[in-house]
């Protein structure tokens, strides 16, 4: 059986996005809450968001809470270095909508992301 996992890579910064909130949803007649995960200091999550027979075919959509990250990394930055910091983030929520069409491979679906770009792909 195959399981679907994910990770956060702060490509601006270098560095793993800790600290970030992901929640999974399951997409069909409606838009259902499969769970929701915080990545850990090396940017992934403790567990596979999906595995088993809880993993099936069909449309999920992967939310990643990039606004609230970017926000907490600027403050920390300004205790450093203060400078004025923008009240509206660029990027908030990032959605990643994606079909699993064979729920016995291994889907993986990272994010590549700075406060202005992201990107993802699927890996194994």
């Amino acid at each position: 059986m195959g399981a679907l996992t994910t990770h956060v890579l702060d490509t601006a910064a270098g560095k793993p996005g800790a600290g970030i909130v992901v929640e999974l949803f399951r997409l069909g007649t409606s838009r259902t809450l499969l769970m929701s995960a915080t990545t850990n200091g090396d940017g992934r999550c403790d567990q596979p968001l999906l595995q088993g027979m809880e993993f099936e075919s069909g449309q999920y959509e992967l939310v990643f809470h990039a606004g609230a990250y970017f926000a907490q990394q600027a403050k920390e930055q300004a205790r450093e270095q203060p400078r004025e910091q923008p009240g509206l983030p660029f990027l908030d929520h990032v959605v990643v909508r994606f079909g699993v069409a064979d729920a016995r491979q291994n889907y993986h679906v990272p994010l590549l992301i700075t406060p202005w770009s992201y990107s993802t792909y699927r890996g194994s």
